[in-house]
């Protein structure tokens, strides 16, 4: 059954009801990572937006620090599906970054900017895709506004 399909907009998933959907440590590894590092605190929204399929549909989980969105994690059966916006401000350090990111990212990055961002869908099913997230979360987070 599809996340969406087992909690509509009127049933909010519980913490441990999206833990034991996800079923993986590398979304605890990510969650714990953001909360201590960042000194963030998850928040759940809902979204019924059907325009790039039933990926994005359903409750979702977002990190924000000051205000700036660090990613949106989609929770998937098995893994999890995370949206990680690279901005115009962040772009050049992104860019030094990429040479020593997975081959998967490196594809992902490739794409084109909307408006100046590149908005990066990551499926996270692997350790080494934790890492390149986690770096590219940290750029995020050191570039302000108006530097």
């Amino acid at each position: 059954m599809k996340w969406y399909e087992l909690y509509d907009r009127e049933h909010e998933p519980t913490e441990a009801q999206i833990h034991d959907f996800i079923a993986t440590p590398l979304f605890d590894a990510l969650d714990g990572h953001l909360r201590q590092t960042y000194k963030v605190k998850p928040k759940l929204a809902y979204s019924g937006c059907k325009m790039g399929g039933d990926d994005w549909m359903g409750w979702n989980i977002k990190y924000k620090k000051s205000g700036k969105s660090l990613t949106t994690i989609y929770p998937k059966q098995g893994y999890l599906l995370l949206l990680l916006a690279i901005g115009a401000r962040e772009m050049n350090e992104a860019e030094l970054l990429m040479p020593s990111c997975t081959a998967y990212i490196q594809e992902l990055f490739a794409v084109d900017p909307v408006a100046g961002t590149k908005y990066l869908a990551i499926e996270l099913r692997d350790e080494q895709v934790l890492h390149d997230v986690k770096n590219l979360i940290e750029i995020r987070v050191k570039t302000k506004k108006g530097g």
